[in-house]
């Protein structure tokens, strides 16, 4: 078989990225002139910009009208955090690990805060939990798309709606690409850098009446950081939901990340947001099907990320060649030829690529790696 030509047409944008993802199309630093800055971000215009940002937030995701949404310090990592620290502990706790994320999650659980009834549901790189082992009677902290291993729940039906405990999603790369049962889920989390290609640091909750009022009844008996803390002199910071950040946030971010919500209002909401990271994804999964030297990592195609796909090799071209070496190899190849940054696995994941799909990214700009996927591969592997 003769070796691919080197294509002649690279991606407009060759961010692929997991995270920080790509900016939204039309992007120029030009959407941030009328940032707030040089302002206090406690002052009447900042807190309108910020309580902007939460309301709007809300509308986009259509959320129930009595869930509640904050900006909180640290990213998505912060906002998790901020949950687990203020909410477990009143009962069992089920945790579900499939990658690195949720392994996180239960080293928090588990050797941070040492809760003694915790229950690790785990499952190996590329494959979920068994979901109808998780008890209900239980709080259930998951995530719900594993972005180092590109698998994510295939939705909500597996969550009990008549449930005691509360669920604990980390959201940060399936919010505003994959379909959300709000009924199901008390608390989820996120970032604006992970889906929406805004700027780091800054984290969302959401949280749901269910988990409002364990907030209100229970006191955990650890310490909470002061830039952790929901609960202030045994009441729930209301403020949090009006736009009073714990800490000082960037108001050069918050203005970015209304731009985002801007355009993706303008495009058709969340609607297209889903359409966009399905259309994306399916490029590559079409290529994958048709292509004999290359899989998905979620071996059950119902869980697979339509955000971050994760790829693995399956044909590795005989002699001594390893996967580790192919895959560094394609991703410093492409990272040279300018077509794709960042697009190598997870640094803990298995050897493999990485391709983030979602809505800030053009199909075309995907449609157009696939051949430069191919041409790298086989300089890479050695010409057949």
């Amino acid at each position: 078989m003769s070796s691919p030509a080197k294509p002649a047409q690279r991606p407009a944008n060759p961010n692929f990225s997991s995270g920080p993802c790509a900016k939204r199309p039309g992007w120029t630093p030009d959407v941030l002139s009328s940032a707030l800055l040089g302002r206090s971000h406690r002052s009447a215009a900042g807190q309108a910009r910020l309580k902007r940002a939460i309301d709007e937030t809300h509308a986009l995701l259509g959320l129930p009208d009595d869930y509640r949404v904050a900006i909180v310090p640290g990213s998505d990592t912060g906002a998790f955090e901020m949950a687990l620290w203020n909410l477990l502990g009143a009962r069992g706790v089920d945790v579900l690990a499939w990658e690195d994320f949720g392994r996180r999650w239960v080293t928090d659980i588990v050797a941070e805060l040492k809760l003694a009834d915790a229950r690790v549901l785990a499952a190996d790189y590329g494959h979920l939990p068994d979901l109808g082992t998780v008890d209900f009677e239980r709080d259930v902290v998951f995530t719900w798309n594993g972005t180092a291993a590109g698998v994510r729940v295939p939705d909500g039906k597996w969550i009990a709606a008549d449930r005691a405990g509360l669920t604990i999603a980390d959201a940060t790369s399936a919010l505003f690409a994959q379909k959300i049962d709000w009924e199901k889920v008390d608390v989820a989390t996120f970032s604006w850098q992970k889906i929406l290609g805004g700027e780091a640091a800054h984290g969302m909750i959401v949280v749901s009446p269910r988990a409002l009022q364990r907030l209100a009844d229970y006191r955990p008996p650890w310490p909470i950081p002061k830039l952790f803390r929901l609960v202030h002199g045994g009441r729930i910071d209301d403020g949090l939901f009006e736009g009073v950040t714990i800490n000082t946030p960037s108001m050069l971010c918050v203005e970015d990340y209304l731009d985002t919500l801007a355009w993706a209002k303008k495009i058709g909401g969340l609607a297209a947001l889903h359409r966009r990271a399905d259309e994306n994804a399916a490029v590559l999964f079409d290529w994958i099907a048709r292509t004999p030297w290359i899989a998905n990592l979620a071996v059950d195609p119902r869980t697979r990320s339509n955000t971050s796909v994760c790829l693995r090799f399956t044909d590795l071209g005989g002699g001594e060649v390893s996967e580790r070496h192919i895959a560094d190899g394609i991703a410093a190849l492409l990272a040279e030829e300018g077509v794709a940054y960042d697009i190598g696995a997870y640094r803990t994941a298995p050897p493999g690529l990485r391709i983030w799909c979602g809505a800030t990214v053009e199909r075309a700009d995907i449609e157009a790696l696939v051949p430069w996927l191919e041409w790298a591969y086989d300089r890479v592997r050695g010409t057949r």
